[in-house]
C-alpha cells in the first residue's frame, strides 16, 4: 500500500514508506539503544543492529580501515614509488580529468612535495585525446620519466602502457577490469577480475590513499617517517562524494574525516573555491557534490583539463585564487552549454520513447564535456539507464548513467569486445564510450537488449521512498543534529526523507525563474519553511502556488538553513500530493 495513500503524486510518483520488517527493526533499536526513533529508522534501513549502533554513529578510520595489502599489487606499487623518491627519479602522474582523477593526482603530488620531490602532471584533453592513457602521450612521458603513475584510469590501456618504453608504469584505478591486465609493473584496482570485490566501492583517490598508507608502513619498517596522511583526507572525502561512490564501510570514515580536515581550511585550492562558491558554513557532502565538485570538473569538461588537479595540489594561495576564479567562470559557461544539450536530448529521447530498457540521445556538435551530466538528467527523468552521445567528424563520444540495480559498465565493455564500440568502459553506475557514427543505432539497440536482460525495461516511474512522517513541531535543530550523526549521506546511504501529512500552505512565493518558497503547518500550530528548487519545471510549483487553502501532503529532506548568523530548519521540498 502506498504511504499516505499517495499512488501518484504531483510529480507522478508513488510514495513508499518503511515496510513492516523495517519498522519492527527500528522499534527494537529504539528500545535497546534509547536513540531517537528517526535515527533508529535510518540505522535499521542501513542494516545496523543495536550492538553496532554506537560504532556506526562514530565511524573511525582506525575501526574501518582495510589492510592495504588485501589489494593485489599494493606492496610492489608502494615499493616502486619509494624507490623513485629515494633515487630522485623523474615521476609523471597521468590523471583522469574529473574530480576523482584530480584528487588522486593531488594526493600523490602533495605527498611527494612533503618529501621534497616533484612530479610532472599530465591530464589528457577530453576532446583531442579522450579518456585515459593514449599511446602518443605515454611514449612521450616515458622518454622523459622513469616512472609513470596512472590514476583513475589505465586498467584497460594495454597498448598505451605498452608504448611507455623505458619507464615503469603503475596503475591506481577503480574502473572495471578486463580478463587480462595491461603490461604495467603494478595494477592496484579493487575491481580487477581477480579481486574479491570487498573494496569495490572505493574511488580511485581512496585506492591511491591505501597505496600511500602502505608506503608509510614500508618507510616505518625502514626506520623513517612518512608524510601526514590524515591531513590529506580532504581530497579522499571530496573524491568519494563527487564520484558518487557508495557511502558504506570505510568510505563513511573517509568522508566524515575528510569534512573535518576540510573545515580547517588548510588547502589553498579548496579554500579559494569554497569562498568563490559562496560556502559560508562548515562543509557537508552536499557542498562537495553540488558546489565544489562541478566547479573542479568544469576544467576537464569545457576548459583546460589540468585546472582541477592544479587547484587541488597548489600550495600558493594566489595561484589558488586565480585557478578558482577561472574554474568558476568555466562552470557558468558549462551550465549554459548543458541547458541547450539537455533540452535537445530529452526531446529526442521522448520522441524515441522511454518505455524500453534504455533512454538515449545523440546529436552533432553536442559538447562531450556535458554529455555525462545530461545523461544523469535523462536518467532522472526516465528512471532508465541513459546514454548521451555527442558526434563530431563521424565519431560519437558518449557517457552513460545507470539506475540502482542495473549494471551499465559490464554491457558497455561487452559492446566494445563485440566491435560495436571503438572503446568503452566504466563501472556499474557510470560508463563512457566512443563509437563510429554509423554504428550508434546498432550499438544502442544491442545495449538495450543487454540491459533488458537485467530487467531495465520493466522499471516503472521511480518511487519516492520515505523514512516516515513528522509534524512541523518535531523538526528541530536538535533532531537534525542527531540525524546527522547517522551520516554522512549520499550514494548508497541516502539522506532520510520525511512526509508532512495534511499541511496547510500558509505562504507561497516564486523565487527566481523556477524555484518556490513555502511556509506550511497545521492550523494554529507549528509551522515550517520549505524550498522547492525547479518547482515550476513540474506541476509542483503551480499546484502549491494556487493551493486555494486545500491541504497537501508534503515530502522532502530536512536541512539547517543558515542566514545572517541565525539557524533554522527548512524542508528541501521534493514532492507533494493533495491530502
Amino acid at each position: 500500500m502506498a504511504f499516505l495513500d499517495v499512488e501518484q503524486s504531483l510529480t507522478g510518483r508513488r510514495w513508499v514508506g518503511p515496510d513492516a520488517d523495517l519498522s519492527r527493526a527500528a522499534e527494537a533499536l529504539a528500545q535497546q539503544s534509547s536513540l531517537p526513533r528517526p535515527v533508529c529508522q535510518i540505522l535499521a534501513r542501513m542494516g545496523v543492529d543495536a550492538s553496532e549502533a554506537a560504532a556506526y554513529l562514530a565511524p573511525t578510520l582506525r575501526a574501518l580501515m582495510p589492510d592495504p595489502r588485501s589489494l593485489r599489487d599494493v606492496e610492489p606499487a608502494a615499493a616502486r614509488l619509494l624507490a623513485a623518491v629515494q633515487q630522485r627519479q623523474r615521476i609523471a602522474v597521468f590523471a583522469d580529468y574529473d574530480v576523482d582523477g584530480g584528487s588522486s593526482a593531488a594526493l600523490l603530488i602533495t605527498w611527494l612535495h612533503a618529501l621534497g620531490h616533484s612530479a610532472t602532471l599530465y591530464v589528457p584533453d577530453r576532446i583531442d585525446e579522450g579518456y585515459g592513457p593514449n599511446e602518443a602521450a605515454m611514449a612521450d612521458l616515458a622518454a622523459r620519466h622513469d616512472l609513470i603513475i596512472c590514476v583513475d584510469c589505465g586498467t584497460l590501456s594495454h597498448a598505451p602502457i605498452d608504448a611507455a618504453v623505458g619507464a615503469d608504469v603503475i596503475v591506481l584505478d577503480h574502473h572495471l577490469g578486463g580478463e587480462t591486465l595491461p603490461p604495467a609493473l603494478a595494477v592496484v584496482n579493487p575491481n580487477r577480475q581477480d579481486e574479491d570485490g570487498a573494496l569495490a566501492h572505493l574511488c580511485a583517490a581512496a585506492v591511491v590513499f591505501l597505496v600511500l598508507v602502505e608506503a608509510g608502513r614500508q618507510m616505518r619498517e625502514a626506520g623513517t617517517q612518512g608524510p601526514d596522511l590524515m591531513a590529506m583526507l580532504d581530497l579522499v572525502g571530496l573524491a568519494t562524494v563527487a564520484d558518487v561512490a557508495p557511502l558504506i564501510g570505510v568510505n563513511r570514515a573517509f568522508v566524515r574525516q575528510g569534512l573535518t580536515v576540510m573545515g580547517r581550511r588548510d588547502r589553498p585550492g579548496l579554500v579559494a573555491l569554497a569562498d568563490i562558491a559562496g560556502m559560508d558554513t562548515a562543509p557537508t557532502p552536499y557542498h562537495l557534490g553540488y558546489m565544489l565538485g562541478p566547479r573542479i570538473n568544469a576544467g576537464g569538461r569545457i576548459g583546460q583539463a589540468d585546472l582541477g588537479a592544479r587547484l587541488l595540489s597548489t600550495q600558493d594561495p594566489h595561484e589558488a585564487e586565480a585557478l578558482a576564479k577561472r574554474l568558476n567562470a568555466l562552470n557558468a559557461d558549462r551550465r549554459e552549454i548543458e541547458a541547450t544539450v539537455r533540452a535537445e536530448a530529452i526531446a529526442q529521447s521522448e520522441a524515441r520513447g522511454t518505455d524500453g530498457a534504455l533512454a538515449w540521445a545523440a546529436g552533432a556538435g553536442w559538447h562531450p564535456g556535458v554529455v555525462g551530466i545530461v545523461a544523469a538528467r535523462l536518467k532522472e527523468a526516465t528512471n532508465r539507464p541513459s546514454i548521451v552521445i555527442g558526434i563530431e567528424n563521424g565519431i560519437g563520444k558518449g557517457s552513460g548513467r545507470s539506475v540502482s540495480g542495473i549494471d551499465l559498465g559490464a554491457p558497455i565493455q561487452r559492446l566494445a569486445a563485440e566491435g560495436l564500440l571503438i572503446k568503452g568502459g566504466g563501472h556499474k553506475m557510470a560508463a563512457g564510450l566512443t563509437v563510429a557514427e554509423d554504428k550508434i543505432e546498432a550499438a544502442m539497440a544491442r545495449l538495450s537488449e543487454l540491459l533488458a536482460r537485467q530487467g531495465a525495461d520493466t522499471l516503472g516511474p521511480a518511487d519516492l521512498r520515505l523514512d516516515g512522517a513528522l509534524m512541523p513541531g518535531a523538526a528541530t535543530i536538535e533532531l537534525l543534529e542527531q540525524i546527522d550523526a547517522a551520516g554522512p549521506f549520499g550514494a548508497g546511504a541516502p539522506a532520510p526523507r520525511y512526509a508532512f501529512s495534511g499541511m496547510r500552505v500558509l505562504n507561497a512565493r516564486r523565487v527566481g525563474e523556477t524555484h518556490l518558497k513555502v511556509t506550511f503547518g497545521e492550523t494554529g500550530g507549528a509551522r515550517l519553511d520549505g524550498i522547492a528548487f525547479g518547482a515550476f519545471d513540474s506541476p509542483l510549483g503551480p499546484a502549491l502556488m494556487g493551493h486555494g487553502g486545500a491541504p497537501f501532503h508534503l515530502a522532502g529532506r530536512l536541512e539547517i538553513n543558515s542566514f545572517r548568523g541565525r539557524q533554522s530548519v527548512q524542508l528541501r521540498l521534493e514532492d507533494a500530493s493533495p491530502a
